[in-house]
């Protein structure tokens, strides 16, 4: 199994080929083929590469599926006997990536 984990947003993720990732927003566009280079570690089979901290040469490239929001978190401030009271809402915006393939040159 090939598998590598990588960094995007200052967020890792794990990533094998074929499948799909949520990293936060991307500015690519729906259906633009992105190249993700902050490789952190790729392993193939039995043969473990770890960068410090990256990996020189190896790549990541994937396909944008969408972008879309994630589920709505509600922020609720509140300090008693003095009527202070704030609500907010905030949605963090994503972006699904299908990986297509791990390179390491």
């Amino acid at each position: 199994m090939k598998y590598a984990v990588i960094e995007a947003g200052g967020k890792q993720y794990r990533a094998e080929e074929g499948q799909t990732i949520t990293v936060d927003l991307l500015t690519a566009k729906v259906g633009d083929a992105v190249t993700l280079d902050k490789v952190l570690m790729l392993v193939d089979g039995d043969s473990v590469t770890v960068g410090t901290p990256y990996i020189a040469g190896a790549s990541l490239d994937a396909t944008v599926k969408e972008h879309y929001k994630g589920k709505k978190i509600l922020i609720f401030k509140y300090k008693p006997k003095i009527d202070y009271r704030r609500k907010a809402g905030h949605r963090q915006q994503y972006t699904r990536l299908l990986v297509q393939s791990i390179v390491m040159e």
